[in-house]
């Protein structure tokens, strides 16, 4: 069944959606988004933020560059300004690694 083998993604996510996806607190991500130029969620006519998965995979190299390499704001900003395409190559390899860890911890599981 071909259908069961492909990932639905969806287009846009909410402002709750992607708080819960990170675990935070929604006021971080309307700093982050404040702070950062490459966070442009799409608004309604009432304000409501969408973000795209472009918007998520950039917000997951923020979080990363932040949480797990230590840098401060004004270094991951200056960071990104320099380095966008290197830290997007990087951020997808570890995307992958992590997916193929799941994976066989699964499998190892199963065994």
């Amino acid at each position: 069944m071909p259908y069961k083998e492909r990932e639905i993604s969806k287009m846009y996510y909410t402002m709750g959606e992607v708080a819960i996806l990170f675990d935070v607190n929604q006021s971080m991500i309307r700093f982050y988004e404040k702070e950062f130029d490459v966070l442009q969620p799409k608004k309604n006519k009432k304000g409501n933020r969408y973000f795209t998965p472009e918007d998520i995979e950039n917000l997951k190299i923020i979080f990363h560059l932040i949480r797990d390499k230590g840098y401060t704001l004004n270094g991951a900003k200056e960071y990104l300004k320099n380095n966008m395409a290197d830290s997007k190559d990087s951020h997808s390899v570890i995307s992958a690694l992590e997916n193929l860890k799941k994976f066989l911890l699964e499998v190892r599981d199963q065994l």
